[in-house]
């Protein structure tokens, strides 16, 4: 019975770690320089089927390489330069270790053959390679919304902001005053409401009175009073030339000295003559009862000479 016992204990601290005393399976390794998490006890499978499962990770030098044992429990056949790849891994699972055939090499491999490692990108490495442009992004953003902040703190002193404040504070007081205005508007609009209409109506009986306005002057004859308007200024034109020619008597009293000259002096002689009446009115009046002689008259002497 101790026997037993102790062959029992044996067999199942053996089955604890993942042996089998009994195993039949064949053993291989890996080589890596990071196993990504893979563990010991890990499933190995072939094509999505698990055939065996890690039995040891250790270290194969002072390098810092790795080395995977492996068993492989099933009869299926792959060649020596088959793929050792780790592959999976999530945010719980962790690693697994899949053996990838290579059917072009005719080598099978053997108990005890080392196998080339190789690890396939799992979720968190894609995770990672795609967050990683995102998180670049990200902190870019952050840093240009602190300095954003920054600046608008440094904008916004106390100073700024009693001003800002303020003028909030005329804002609402510019609006009461638009409302007081608007309420005495709506006030004159309502006491002068006849006023208003009426004022309306006389506009729309100016406009009527416009129209037929319009329409009388759409009647008339444009063009014949154009023509009309064209022989007085040719007239006109007419007339300017002649002025400017000398001829006629105008054309001569503007153009010719001596037709102004004789005007001028019998201007002078009209005053003289005038005068002379006022003073002497005898010379020009005479009345006698008794018919005395007034004595000759003696002509005055021509002063514009």
């Amino acid at each position: 019975m101790a026997i037993v016992a102790i062959v029992i204990l044996i067999f199942g601290y053996s089955f604890l770690k993942g042996k089998n005393l009994l195993d039949s399976s064949r053993t291989f390794y890996a080589i890596y320089s990071d196993v990504e998490g893979l563990s010991q006890s890990s499933p190995v499978t072939i094509n999505g089927l698990k055939v065996g499962q890690i039995r040891k990770i250790d270290f194969l030098n002072g390098t810092g390489l790795l080395i995977a044992t492996f068993s492989v429990d099933s009869d299926f056949q792959f060649s020596k330069n088959s793929l050792a790849q780790i592959y999976g891994g999530g945010l719980i699972g962790g690693k697994s270790l899949a053996i990838v055939p290579d059917y072009n090499s005719k080598i099978i491999a053997k108990t005890g053959d080392t196998l080339p490692g190789d690890i396939e990108e799992g979720i968190m490495e894609l995770v990672n390679e795609r967050l990683t442009p995102l998180q670049i992004k990200v902190e870019r953003v952050i840093v240009n919304a602190d300095s954003l902040l920054t600046s608008f703190n440094e904008v916004l002193n106390p100073e700024t902001r009693n001003n800002i404040a303020a003028s909030f504070d005329d804002l609402a007081e510019t609006v009461k005053s638009f409302k007081a205005t608007a309420e005495s508007l709506k006030g004159i609009v309502e006491g002068n409401s006849d006023k208003l209409n009426q004022t309306f109506t006389n506009l729309d009986e100016m406009s009527g009175n416009f129209n037929k306005f319009s329409d009388t002057l759409a009647q008339v004859n444009i063009k014949g009073m154009t023509d009309d308007l064209e022989k007085v200024i040719a007239d006109f034109e007419k007339i300017s030339n002649n002025l400017s020619s000398g001829q006629g008597t105008a054309g001569k009293l503007l153009t010719d000295d001596k037709v102004y000259d004789n005007l001028d002096r019998a201007t002078k002689q009209m005053e003289q003559l005038l005068q002379d009446i006022k003073l002497n009115p005898k010379r020009y009046v005479h009345f006698s009862v008794f018919g005395k002689n007034t004595g000759s008259y003696k002509a005055p002497k021509d002063s514009l000479k």
